[in-house]
């Protein structure tokens, strides 16, 4: 180890090398040569952090507790700025110490690979497990990854001297890393001897440097670090074809048709957060993406902030999980229960949903843009707030969900279930709704100008104040449907039902009503200038009061209409059913009828305005 001393009244750096127990160290060298060369290396770093602290900065005293032993000795008192070049010396000689390990595990000439020969090329053999030298190699992960969790900077520095070291034997490398993930999944390694015992053998030598750690930190440390390291390999692979058979990594074990659900993974995060609550999300969370989760079955789990994206989750079973503010976006989750989880604020941008358990599920502020959610189940989910732009929704239940202020723009809601569903503020503009099934729904507030609504049952729904300008609702059925202070204009109608409707006061303006039942409806009030009624059923519809100003109502059934102060000047009446129609003090200015015309039975005449000179001749009401 090196001894460093600050004189300040010198304002010097004496070195002084202490090498008689060098054997006994970490430090791996066996020859005075390799010691000279690695001294010589801890002195040039040391030089190179220590040369930028001014000499100013130096601590005011003639003590010797400023002193700092490298690169893993004794902890001692020093001042912030030695202790900062102290630390980062130390990380980058295990970083060091690291690298020429995975060399070492990857290009070795050992027994072991001068066996596997060409083997490598295909499925390493299980056998080589047991072969002489994986049990130093063990002892070497824990004394170089059981003392804190590798950061990203290190892991991608890592994987970049891998993927470009031409010797460097990748699948080798993650055969032998798996086979250790796999034995300390199963506590091989603390489960030893107390002789044999490699976290407790680690852990006693940070002690003797005085560095404090519990054994459960030691193993979970090493065993979290091993499996970032294989979570990184297998994602590599996969974007390579030639690797992407060789090098395949199921962290929570691969399913089989005995066990369809694997909990391999959910016992490892259970084991972590007993150090603290949600210690593997903040370890590990970062570096799922790409990864293999088919099947894993992580019910209650925490997993909050975790990155997978892009990561195969397709039939997991994550039920009454943590996944508040996941990122999801580009994962599979075809096939995946999720009930009862929480995925607030969770990003699920153009993620697979299809087919998924989302029941009761709190989405609340969730973006699922663009997701796959076709046949999911929603029944009871909490989507408020949610942005749902572009989402596939085909044939999704839907059943009393909380969609309030979600966005749903564009989607595809096609023979959706939304029965009792709360649409309530929700943006549905230019969204799919053909043939899907809104009764007793609620959209007050709701915008659906230019939606497609062919077909769909809308009957006894809330669509109070609700925007359905321009929308097409072709076939759509409105029977009982609340509409107060709905906008209607522009939207294409022919062929609706509107049983039992209130549409007094709605804006149905330049609205297309062809050939649409508005039987009993009552429009009392309600803005229907330019609408076209062509051959509409409006048998005993309430009119009273609206504005029919150049609305097309030829061919329609009128019987026992009420137009009494209706403004029908400009509209056209040919061929329409007339009889017991009330047309008091409505306007008739410039309206068009046709020559044979029933009129008989109509009433109210005798006090209609504007009316025609050529009618009143006609009816003799001159």
């Amino acid at each position: 180890m090196i001894l460093l001393i600050f004189d300040n009244e010198k304002q010097t750096i004496t070195e002084k090398f202490l090498v008689q127990d060098y054997q006994n160290s970490n430090l791996n060298v066996t020859t005075d040569t390799e010691m000279s060369t690695y001294l010589s290396q801890v002195w040039q770093l040391l030089r190179n952090y220590v040369r930028d602290i001014s000499l100013e900065e130096m601590p005011k005293t003639t003590s010797v507790e400023t002193e700092a032993v490298l690169p893993l000795g004794k902890s001692i008192k020093a001042d912030k700025s030695v202790k900062f070049a102290q630390d980062n010396l130390q990380s980058d000689l295990c970083f060091q110490r690291l690298q020429e390990s995975l060399k070492k595990w990857t290009i070795s000439k050992s027994s072991l690979t001068s066996k596997i020969g060409d083997q490598t090329s295909g499925p390493l053999p299980s056998e080589l497990c047991l072969r002489v030298g994986d049990r130093q190699m063990h002892e070497e992960i824990y004394d170089l990854l059981g003392n804190g969790a590798l950061k990203p900077e290190i892991v991608n520095e890592l994987m970049e001297l891998l993927v470009t070291g031409k010797k460097i034997r990748l699948e080798l490398l993650f055969w032998r890393l798996e086979d250790f993930y796999r034995r300390w999944c199963q506590g091989e390694f603390i489960d030893g001897t107390l002789d044999d015992n490699l976290p407790q053998k680690t852990r006693l030598k940070l002690a003797a440097q005085n560095i404090a750690i519990g054994l459960r930190q030691v193993d979970i440390y090493t065993g979290l670090n091993v499996l970032i390291l294989l979570l990184e390999l297998h994602r590599y692979a996969q974007e390579r074809d030639e690797l992407k058979q060789k090098i395949t990594f199921y962290p929570s074990a691969q399913p089989d048709t005995d066990n369809f659900f694997t909990s391999q993974l959910l016992r490892i995060i259970n084991y972590s957060d007993a150090l603290e609550i949600g210690n593997f999300s903040s370890i590990v969370g970062q570096f799922l993406k790409g990864g293999n989760f088919r099947s894993a079955y992580l019910g209650d789990a925490n997993l909050t902030g975790a990155d997978f994206r892009g990561a195969d989750l397709s039939h997991a079973y994550l039920g009454d999980a943590n996944l508040t503010g996941v990122n999801f976006s580009g994962a599979n989750l075809s096939g995946a229960n999720l009930g009862d989880a929480n995925l607030s604020s969770a990003n699920l941008t153009g993620a697979n949903l299809s087919g998924t358990d989302l029941s009761s599920t709190n989405l609340s502020g969730a973006n699922l843009s663009s997701a796959n959610l076709s046949r999911a189940d929603l029944t009871r989910a909490n989507l408020r707030r949610a942005n749902l732009r572009h989402a596939n929704l085909n044939r999704a239940n839907l059943r009393h969900t909380n969609l309030s202020s979600t966005n749903l723009s564009h989607a595809d809601l096609s023979n959706a279930i939304l029965f009792g569903a709360n649409l309530s503020e929700a943006n549905l503009s230019s969204t799919n709704l053909n043939h899907a099934d809104l009764c007793r729904a609620d959209l007050s507030g709701a915008d659906l100008s230019h939606a497609i609504l062919n077909g769909t049952n809308l009957s006894d729904t809330i669509l109070f104040s609700t925007n359905l300008s321009d929308a097409i609702l072709v076939a759509a059925d409105l029977s009982y449907a609340k509409l107060n202070g709905a906008k209607l204009n522009n939207a294409r109608l022919n062929g609706a039902m509107f049983l039992g409707a209130d549409l007094s006061g709605v804006d149905l303006s330049r609205v297309t009503l062809n050939d649409a039942d508005l039987s009993g409806v009552i429009l009392s009030d309600a803005d229907l200038s330019g609408a076209d009624l062509t051959d509409a059923i409006l048998f005993g519809t309430d009119f009273s009061y609206a504005n029919l100003n150049s609305a097309n109502l030829s061919g329609s059934n009128l019987s026992g209409a009420i137009l009494n102060g209706a403004d029908l000047s400009h509209s056209n009446l040919s061929y329409a059913i007339l009889g017991g129609a009330d047309l008091s003090d409505a306007n008739m200015e410039k309206m068009t009828w046709g020559k044979k015309q029933q009129w008989e039975d109509v009433r109210g005449l005798e006090t209609a305005v504007n009316v025609p000179e050529a009618l009143k001749e006609e009816l003799g009401l001159n």
